[in-house]
């Protein structure tokens, strides 16, 4: 009998289980990860820090609310409308809510568009995406002026809980910079697309490949997370 043959048969090693078996499934498979573009990803780990962001806006503004002593301004009445001398609750903000949500519609069509090399109406798409961003802007803008004027402060309002106004200016304004960079990013993108960078690879920023529309993916992406976000916000911060 050959040495091979005397020598014991050792066991199988014992699979990895839980978060480290879902770590090596990963690491072994090469097919996970293969295909997606370096852009794509470092979109979706940017996104996924933000959202932890905004998760921890969102719980500290309700931690705030249902800690304070004091009586919490009704949204209904601070947010309301007067228009032919009929007070409205909720008008403006409703308003934002469609226009940021209808933009989300022409950035998906913009994005359909564009992997048919369409740059045409990828970048007409772009453009009212844009407007529409910039339309949210201008009426948060609004708000904020509204507010002011009445006398709301980060640190105090006339309403009830001082804690009104900080989170108000704190989470409103952090999504609203997120929406202006966006705008200025499909601009960007859209003025790109519509002189044919993509297609003729001229050499510039995110244009260095030929017919690289994926660069209009990773902006829907962002803007249909921006868009995503306002949803948590109207239902937290609007109707609560």
């Amino acid at each position: 009998m050959t040495e091979s043959m005397e020598r014991p048969l050792s066991d199988p090693p014992l699979p990895a289980t839980g978060l480290r078996g879902v770590a090596v499934d990963l690491s072994s498979d090469q097919r996970a990860f293969k295909n997606v573009s370096w852009g794509k990803a470092m979109m979706w780990i940017f996104l996924l820090s933000d959202t932890f962001i905004f998760g921890c806006f969102l719980l500290a503004y309700m931690t705030a609310r249902m800690s304070t002593t004091v009586a919490w301004p009704d949204p209904s009445k601070v947010f309301a409308l007067t228009i032919g001398g009929k007070e409205i609750p909720l008008i403006l903000i409703a308003i934002m809510t469609f226009v940021l949500i209808s933009s989300s519609g022409t950035m998906a069509m913009a994005v359909n568009f564009g992997y048919r090399r369409d740059r045409r109406k990828t970048a007409a798409l772009m453009l009212a995406t844009a407007a529409l961003g910039a339309t949210f802007v201008g009426m948060q803008a609004f708000e904020w002026t509204k507010l002011i004027t009445e006398g709301v402060r980060p640190w105090g309002n006339p309403w009830g809980a001082a804690q009104f106004g900080s989170s108000f200016f704190m989470i409103t304004g952090f999504h609203g910079t997120h929406v202006s960079i966006g705008v200025l990013f499909l601009l960007i993108m859209a003025r790109k697309v519509w002189r044919g960078d993509f297609d003729q690879e001229r050499r510039g920023f995110f244009t260095s490949r030929k017919g690289h529309y994926e660069i209009v993916e990773i902006t829907g992406l962002y803007w249909h997370f921006v868009d995503l976000v306002w949803v948590f916000i109207f239902a937290f911060f609007y109707l609560w």
